[in-house]
């Protein structure tokens, strides 16, 4: 007894479904259209061997400070105006070069610090910093 008519679908599917195929090619060129361009070097060259050492020579850095009364401290060592030009000179004579960290306190006159730099920029320093606290 049949409960609808059938015709001759019963018959096995001798067809291979090529969709998963395909998609297995696709994803595979895919990866070699991505990563042939980062195997592949431009121009090959033979390149000599050579020793280098590394030159760690780390400019020194100067501690210049200026504190709430306008007094100058040169590295922790207090010095006077008229000798700051000069150190400074001399400073700026050696190579390399140092680095000049000015750290002025809150409360001094701006126009301290501002001749603190007038005399970097005069003596040849040419790196120049100023150092602050972080805000907590």
């Amino acid at each position: 007894m049949a409960f609808g008519t059938q015709d001759d679908t019963d018959d096995v599917m001798n067809e291979i479904n090529m969709t998963p195929m395909v998609d297995i090619m696709l994803v595979l060129l895919i990866i070699f259209i991505i990563t042939v361009p980062v195997m592949k070097h431009s121009v090959n060259i033979d390149l000599p061997r050579a020793t280098n050492e590394a030159q760690n020579i780390k400019p020194e850095t100067i501690r210049l400070s200026v504190d709430a009364q306008g007094a100058y401290f040169l590295n922790e060592t207090k010095i006077t105006d008229e000798e700051l030009a000069p150190r400074l000179k001399a400073a700026a004579a050696q190579n390399p070069q140092p680095d000049l960290h000015i750290r002025g306190d809150k409360d001094v006159r701006y126009e301290r610090v501002a001749q603190a730099m007038a005399a970097a920029q005069q003596a040849g320093l040419h790196k120049i910093g100023f150092i602050t606290e972080p805000k907590h």
